[in-house]
């Protein structure tokens, strides 16, 4: 994906986010819980008996991170994604400039761009009882080497906050360590959120708004098995 059609995709996200008015409700809550048996099924459906393996190698991972301290949890669940899975942008994969797929259509693609790998190490960390409010998607401009010198793309992380006030960790595909935000100084905050909220930048003034791609998102997790509830 081109610099250019990265940037007027954020822009346009930015837009219908800013732009919506607020409805009280950002998201559907999440409970966290995974069906497994509801996930297969569904994962068979779209895509085959192909990648049944993977699926049951993210739940193995899962059921090993339970009981680990918080740090130990965000590194099993970021290098199993950072390792899993190969990186390829919408088009490719889905014909579409943007789709935002569920954990269990990347699994079922073995891939993802940055949306999916955020989303998918975000419902990991829940499903590990992390609290959604120490965990954020962030929107940012990241600072890329182009054929014409440095540009600033659209990218998407996983930030958690230990605290309220802590700095955050930076969970990202492109960058496979865990750092703090101070020590990625190639990324430019925009507006992050979770299914609490809207917070321009990484700041802590949070917002309600209509996010649709995130509702629609969460419709397809419930239909596929996430125990995800109205709330």
């Amino acid at each position: 994906m081109t610099a250019l059609t990265r940037k007027n995709r954020l822009n346009r996200l930015a837009a219908l986010i800013f732009s919506a008015a607020a409805l009280g409700l950002f998201g559907l809550s999440t409970a966290g819980g995974l069906d497994f048996e509801r996930l297969q099924k569904a994962l068979i459906e779209q895509f085959g008996f192909g990648q049944v393996g993977l699926l049951r190698d993210w739940q193995q991972m899962l059921s090993a991170g339970k009981g680990e301290p918080e740090p130990e949890k965000l590194r099993r669940v970021n290098d199993f994604f950072n390792r899993q899975f190969a990186f390829d942008d919408d088009i490719v994969i889905w014909g579409q400039s943007d789709y935002w797929a569920t954990p269990i259509e990347m699994i079922g693609k073995g891939r993802g761009d940055c949306e999916d790998f955020s989303i998918a190490k975000y419902y990991s960390l829940i499903n590990l009882g992390i609290p959604v409010a120490k965990l954020r998607l962030v929107y940012v401009k990241a600072l890329q080497n182009g054929p014409g010198g440095p540009v600033r793309q659209a990218h998407m992380v996983l930030a958690y906050y230990a605290t309220p006030s802590a700095e955050p960790l930076v969970l990202d595909n492109l960058n496979t360590l865990i750092q703090p935000a101070s020590r990625r100084p190639d990324l430019s905050p925009v507006f992050s959120f979770n299914s609490a909220g809207l917070w321009q930048g990484t700041g802590n003034q949070s917002s309600k708004s209509n996010l649709s791609r995130w509702q629609d998102l969460l419709k397809k997790m419930n239909s596929e098995g996430f125990a995800i509830g109205e709330g």
